[in-house]
């Protein structure tokens, strides 16, 4: 049985930065296509970076290049989305997912991911 569970939302002013963490259980994070996404007040639900092949293929929105960066903590298998320089459009709940996606580009769709957790509010406001 798969289960994700996100942590590390709250509220933060434009231009600070947070940490979200994602654990999972009946399955091995670093070993599998890993994405963050989130979802706005109105909006559709939008991938933010995901990766796959052990961290050799990445996709990262326009938006948050050179703000939002993934490692993984191999020792306990956590992965993590280090979240700079934010900003109001930012705000949304994020969500971590799981899959074997083995693709070189074009991953980063939330209909192709099977295992999702359920999610943490980010809110970045002054």
């Amino acid at each position: 049985q798969v289960q994700l569970v996100e942590s590390g939302g709250g509220l933060v002013q434009p231009g600070g930065s947070l940490r979200l963490s994602c654990a999972g259980s009946g399955v091995t994070l670093r070993r599998n296509a890993i994405g963050w996404f989130r979802q706005a007040p109105g909006k559709e639900r939008e991938g933010v970076l995901c990766i796959n092949n052990g961290g050799r293929n990445t996709v990262t929105a326009d938006s948050v290049k050179g703000r939002f960066t993934i490692s993984i903590d191999n020792a306990n298998d956590t992965v993590y989305l280090q979240m700079n320089s934010l900003k109001p459009e930012d705000t949304g709940t994020y969500y971590c997912a799981t899959d074997f996606i083995t693709v070189l580009s074009g991953f980063c769709i939330p209909r192709l991911w099977d295992y999702w957790g359920q999610g943490t509010q980010v809110t970045v406001s002054s």
